[in-house]
């Protein structure tokens, strides 16, 4: 009876490491799942956060053209209201806005470059086309300051494509948000 109660007590001793050990490396696979787990939440997080501001910066860039432009087409129309004394003081105006358009758009190109690198490639070609849609004001402010007649309404028709293409881009941030 002393050799049962031996061998029983070897056996539930061997079978209480054997389930030490088991137990000690699933607690040790589990953990290491569930920190791989958490760099992977904590890089798509700060993805999505590097993202959002680059798309935030974008769009701030974009309503910034937006604003420059409603003050280029409020000089054009007082002075074809006469509310302006002077074609020189309309050209003088006009020059300044011109560089001040010329300096929105390299803050808005910077911003294109930033979401293209943050991606992803539908949002990158959005904001390509944003900075695109800017060409219209441009060259039609550049006719406008030559004194070409058809200049302003050119520089008019420009603001709904570029405003649609503002639309799009943000359609296209607010997936890659989801998305990441």
């Amino acid at each position: 009876m002393a050799d049962s109660t031996f061998w029983i007590a070897a056996l539930t001793g061997g079978t209480a490491v054997l389930a030490s050990w088991v137990t000690s490396r699933g607690n040790t696979r589990a953990a290491r799942i569930q920190a791989d787990t958490a760099v992977l939440a904590q890089r798509a997080e700060r993805l999505r956060d590097s993202r959002r501001g680059a798309y935030l910066d974008l769009i701030e860039r974009a309503h910034g053209i937006g604003e420059l432009s409603w003050e280029i087409a409020a000089v054009q129309r007082a002075a074809k209201a006469g509310r302006r004394p002077a074609l020189r003081d309309e050209l003088d105006e006009l020059d300044e806005l011109a560089e001040r358009e010329r300096d929105e758009y390299g803050k808005l190109r910077r911003c294109v470059r930033v979401v293209e690198l943050e991606g992803p490639a539908a949002a990158a070609a959005a904001a390509n086309a944003l900075q695109k849609a800017t060409g219209p004001f441009h060259r039609a402010l550049g006719a406008m300051r030559s004194g070409e007649p058809e200049a302003p309404q050119r520089f008019h028709d420009a603001f709904r494509p570029f405003w649609q293409a503002l639309t799009d881009f943000v359609e296209a941030a607010k997936t890659a948000l989801h998305e990441a």
